[in-house]
């Protein structure tokens, strides 16, 4: 049983619960109900509101089968893998030194490499696949 299964199961088991040994009216929910209720509603979701769902986030496979076929359709032999500017060529997205720096910038890099260090074009390759994963494999149109 996984753990999804076990917090349905004692959600489900604190409603039922409740339901039967409360001595309220049926009007006024008692308090383990509500609270049954609103862990019911988290389990089924998978997600706490705000949060991104983990269902959406694609695995680096998908992320880089993506990639490789829009490296593919361009026709051109790419080093995206372990490349930033051509990661970004192949995502169509200007990998100018300028741009790089803007999405440092936007994806909060807190290093004090210097612009265009290996170190930082590394952590960015880094976080823009993360970017993907976690936007359906696609470019966050804040990242653009």
């Amino acid at each position: 049983m996984g753990i999804l299964d076990s917090l349905k199961k004692v959600a489900k088991d604190t409603l039922n619960k409740a339901t039967t040994t409360t001595s309220t009216p049926p009007t006024a929910p008692s308090p383990n109900a509500a609270a049954a209720a609103k862990a019911a509603a988290l389990v089924g979701s998978k997600a706490a509101p705000g949060m991104p769902n983990p269902a959406a986030v694609l695995p680096r496979a998908d992320v880089e089968a993506i990639i490789e076929a829009k490296v593919k359709a361009k026709g051109g032999a790419s080093n995206w893998r372990v490349s930033i500017v051509d990661l970004m060529s192949a995502l169509d997205m200007s990998s100018s030194l300028a741009a790089r720096k803007t999405l440092a910038a936007k994806l909060n890099y807190s290093g004090n490499d210097a612009d265009g260090s290996a170190e930082k074009n590394m952590w960015l390759h880094a976080e823009l696949l993360k970017a993907l994963a976690q936007n359906g494999g696609k470019v966050p149109s804040n990242l653009l």
